[in-house]
């Protein structure tokens, strides 16, 4: 079945290079100027993967982004002038997968999304008959889902596997360059807060009290682990 990759940019020259990179590698591309059109997509056609622009008219790509992951969980590459640490964060935070800076090579980006897309469908083909129950909180590997107290947690595709890959070797610690390289298949090779950034977005979804956290435990200097 052919992927459908929604491209939102208010810059239709961007969108024209994207579209005929991706419709080269076989994908079926939407393409949408603003946050709101992008909205207005996601709520109407079946989408596998969004590449979100962030500075745009009417809404910008993290307040589109904060929309999107209230109804899809579908993985959301987000591109930007912007490069500094704090708006890479902000946009992590808000739900993105991903994040790459403006000017960008076509093909790196064409790469980010086979890797988004691969990672959804081995997730899917995987086979998980267990669940996986630490406390209140019950992971379901087949189903892709999560609850806390029996109420469903939205979980990002890259949330659910950082979740997923601690909650399957209970009492082991991950560094971040071991969980960067397990969740995302490529070399850490850079120091960044991409794992941090997702490590605290599941806190604030699965903790009571983030900074007192039940579940994901930090080990100063070495990494992260759930008990």
């Amino acid at each position: 079945m052919m992927n459908t990759v929604l491209v939102v940019d208010d810059d239709p020259e961007i969108r024209d290079v994207i579209h005929i990179y991706l419709r080269n590698e076989g994908y079926h591309v939407i393409e949408a100027s603003d946050g709101i059109d992008a909205l207005n997509v996601v709520r109407t056609t079946p989408v596998h993967l969004v590449i979100l622009d962030v500075m745009m008219p009417r809404m910008d790509g993290f307040q589109a982004c904060m929309k999107i992951r209230e109804i899809s969980n579908i993985p959301i590459i987000m591109l930007s002038v912007k490069e500094e640490d704090i708006d890479k964060i902000t946009g992590l935070t808000t739900g993105a997968d991903d994040y790459m800076i403006k000017p960008f090579n076509p093909l790196e980006l064409i790469a980010r999304v086979k890797a988004q897309l691969r990672r959804q469908v081995l997730s899917g083909r995987a086979d998980h008959n267990s669940l996986i129950i630490i406390k209140d909180l019950v992971i379901d590997k087949n189903r892709h889902s999560v609850t806390l107290s029996g109420n469903n947690i939205a979980l990002t595709p890259l949330e659910f596997s950082i979740l997923e890959l601690l909650a399957s070797h209970p009492g082991q610690v991950f560094s971040s360059d071991k969980i960067y390289e397990t969740v995302w298949k490529e070399p850490y090779g850079r120091s960044d807060n991409t794992v941090m950034v997702h490590i605290r977005n599941l806190r604030e979804k699965i903790e009571d009290s983030p900074r007192e956290p039940r579940y994901i435990k930090t080990v100063w200097g070495v990494g992260y682990k759930i008990d």
